[in-house]
């Protein structure tokens, strides 16, 4: 029995409900990472004590699920586009915009399906953009692919803003500190694509590289969309 169809106990003298206990673990999680997040320091946010929260949850795993459920709903969006191509980015772009508000998200994407009520309509959502337009196996392997460039991103950009935080150099000031040695690397010649994507390529934000790579990603899965299978 998962959690979403275990009944809730019924209500003591401090009130207590999944809804309450999701929005105090996000808050934790918000403030510290996963890490912060426990069902002790969930209960003592609440004023609870701790053992009547397994009346609720009974793992921190369960918690993970519902907290994040609970983000799935910040990216459903309220209008399902017309087009697949845009109904697949909106959902990337939204899918980011959750991670950077809940930066925890980024650990737990990528896991097993979401069985919780907002990740199964994200899930529907996601293969109903594309449903219709080829074979089944297709799609899943379109929508697997998405997934894993999405996911993939988004940690990436999130553990470089970690990475700022930790060091307190910023991206620039990162690459300052580290010219010299990178500089003196390169004028070995052993290294001459490094030296091309160095000094000829173009730096560009977080969020055009995002959008960039996955606008190359759906048009990979637009030619199979209209590629016939063999």
């Amino acid at each position: 029995m998962t959690v979403w169809d275990r009944p809730e106990p019924p209500t003591r003298p401090v009130p207590l409900d999944r809804e309450r206990i999701v929005a105090a673990a996000i808050a934790l999680g918000d403030e510290g990472g996963l890490d912060a997040v426990s069902l002790r320091k969930v209960a003592a946010r609440l004023n609870a004590g701790p053992m009547r929260l397994y009346g609720y949850i009974a793992t921190k795993e369960e918690l993970f699920d519902l907290m994040v459920d609970e983000v799935y709903a910040e990216i459903l969006p309220e209008e399902r586009p017309g087009d697949w191509r845009e109904a697949l980015r909106v959902l990337a772009h939204r899918t980011r915009q959750a991670a950077l508000r809940h930066e925890w998200l980024a650990d737990l994407l990528g896991r097993r399906p979401a069985l919780g009520p907002n990740g199964l309509a994200t899930t529907e959502a996601t293969l109903a953009a594309l449903v219709g337009l080829t074979d089944i196996d297709t799609v899943m392997r379109a929508v697997e692919t998405v997934s894993a460039y999405v996911t993939g991103a988004i940690r990436r950009e999130i553990t470089n803003l970690r990475a700022e935080r930790a060091t307190g150099l910023s991206k620039r000031d990162w690459q300052r500190a580290h010219g010299p040695r990178v500089t003196r690397m390169l004028s070995t010649g052993r290294f001459p694509a490094l030296a091309k994507a160095v000094h000829d390529g173009t730096d560009v934000d977080a969020e055009t590289s995002f959008a960039t790579g996955l606008d190359w990603v759906l048009d990979a899965v637009a030619v199979r969309l209209t590629t016939p299978p063999p």
